[in-house]
């Protein structure tokens, strides 16, 4: 093991790997609270990136951004029967709006002070965004209305990991209400298509972009499609949904509108979300064993400067240059924006302080020491290409300004490296071709490890026919993933039932 690595490789114990990646690149921390989360700066840094490039897709598509109250009435819910069944056991709910000093001094509930209704902390906002649209929406001229915000959520979930499964957790969420059907469900398509593309430009985290099946929709919803990423171990990790509510929550919300020939019509609705689960797909797309590698256009610093420090008279020459330096890159522009440079004037060694980079992902590391000052040098370290063949370090030292006119192109090879690796990886752990159920099982047993997704072909079963199906890969620690919209024609039989197969599908271990 190099000396500075982590401590857990991803072959020994995937899951400590990630855990121990997360603390030592200083993305989050435990809070005090199970389930829940402090993001630090660097982990909320690669968030805010996340966030200000999305927002920018969703504007640019015509939609406008709002904010709903966290506590939602219960009676809200209570409208729409199976979308509160399908979140029921992860509500927290509030009852009370007062503590009170108990005989001891300590603090208890005032049992004088219980809520007339108790309020449920917002789980998912349809129930009462639907409600706001019952009152915007009166006319045909009213719609389309197409609406995101940037939230938190709360659901209670009983096995937690962090950015993957939190009580608590950040997202956007997309909302918007159509005249007709074919609106809708376009909306609903050309948002799977813009997460497609947003994962795969820019987290570089390639995806299969396809429809849920029946037992994976979303509650109250008449369609659900999804993005699925193949992480390093093989497992899916949804990264994002979309979906078609159709007439569900319009009906139970009375989102109704006069239509041009004066008849009432109820809307048909969409709503569509992603979440910081994407930071957790980025650690377990791109990480090694020596930390995490950030995409550059989610990295909140692309450059880092370390200066090479000794209390000694050069210092200040050294400082000056790399101040110059900073100053010099952080006008060049890079994906169409200026490059993101920073200076760590930190007090820690140099080689305590490159490693610590290292592990963060900083996708470009430069060392400066006095030497290379009066050489006008910077040697200079690729997240992405850490060694040499025979394991050392492979830092590059190279002229200053020639390094400079390099830093563009350097971001974008790298963020396509990046790329490019994980859908290698994708594209080589698909198996194809059983054609029995016996064969999934023996596939199963066989590669206990990392064995990657199954594409296979099947009848689209509903109903009971579907429930079994899904007992028998619950047994399997398998689910369904999606219906690739790419996927070859089928030519063969279901193989759950022996029917005439209708489509293909993904199934898997999953997050």
């Amino acid at each position: 093991m190099k000396k500075n690595a982590l401590s857990v490789t991803r072959e020994a114990d995937f899951s400590a790997w990630y855990q121990q990646l997360i603390a030592e690149a200083d993305l989050a921390e435990e809070s005090g609270v199970r389930g829940c989360m402090v993001m630090r700066p660097w982990g909320y840094g690669i968030w805010e990136r996340v966030q200000f490039l999305m927002d920018q897709r969703i504007k640019a598509t015509g939609h406008e951004n709002c904010y709903f109250p966290l506590f939602i009435p219960l009676s809200y819910f209570a409208k729409e029967a199976e979308h509160v069944d399908g979140f029921a056991k992860e509500m927290a709910v509030v009852t009370h709006h007062r503590l009170m000093k108990d005989d001891s001094d300590g603090l208890v509930v005032d049992p004088e002070a219980k809520l007339e209704e108790p309020l449920v902390v917002r789980p998912t906002s349809e129930t009462v965004i639907g409600t706001a649209f019952s009152r915007w929406v009166q006319s045909w001229r009213d719609l389309p209305v197409m609406i995101n915000q940037w939230a938190n959520v709360v659901r209670w979930e009983m096995r937690t990991r962090m950015f993957l499964r939190t009580s608590e957790f950040l997202w956007q969420e997309g909302h918007t209400a159509h005249a007709t059907r074919d609106e809708a469900m376009e909306e609903t398509l050309d948002i799977l298509e813009m997460y497609r593309s947003f994962s795969e430009d820019v987290l570089a985290m390639p995806v299969v972009a396809g429809e849920k099946p029946e037992n994976e929709r979303f509650p109250g919803a008449d369609a659900t499609y999804s993005i699925e990423a193949m992480m390093q171990d093989g497992k899916a990790l949804q990264a994002g949904t979309s979906h078609f509510l159709g007439q569900t929550f319009s009906k139970a919300q009375n989102i109704r509108y006069q239509d041009k020939e004066g008849q009432f019509q109820f809307a048909y609705t969409t709503s569509w979300g992603t979440s910081t689960r994407l930071i957790g797909g980025v650690i377990m797309t791109h990480g090694d064993d020596d930390g995490l590698r950030v995409p550059p256009l989610i990295a909140p610093y692309q450059v880092v400067i370390i200066p090479m420090l000794r209390d000694k008279p050069e210092d200040e020459e050294v400082l000056d240059f790399c101040t110059a330096l900073t100053k010099q890159l952080s006008g060049l522009r890079a994906f169409d924006e200026n490059v993101r440079v920073k200076l760590d004037k930190g007090g820690a060694k140099a080689s305590n302080k490159r490693w610590s980079w290292v592990k963060k992902g900083a996708p470009l590391i430069l060392e400066i020491g006095p030497r290379d000052v009066a050489e006008g040098n910077v040697s200079a370290l690729r997240r992405d290409a850490l060694y040499k063949d025979n394991g050392k370090l492979d830092s590059q030292i190279l002229a200053k300004d020639a390094f400079a006119d390099q830093v563009p192109a350097l971001l974008e090879e790298i963020q396509s490296k990046l790329h490019d690796e994980a859908k290698q990886r994708l594209d080589s752990n698909i198996t194809r071709g059983l054609t029995d159920f016996e064969d999934v099982q023996k596939f199963y047993k066989e590669n206990k490890k990392y064995p990657g997704w199954l594409e296979v072909q099947w009848c689209r079963a509903t109903g009971e026919e579907l429930d079994q199906i899904e007992e028998r890969l619950k047994k399997l620690k398998l689910t369904f993933r999606n219906v690739p919209n790419e996927a070859a024609a089928v030519d063969g039989n279901c193989i759950f039932t022996g029917k005439p197969a209708v489509e293909r599908i993904l199934i898997g271990k999953a997050y």
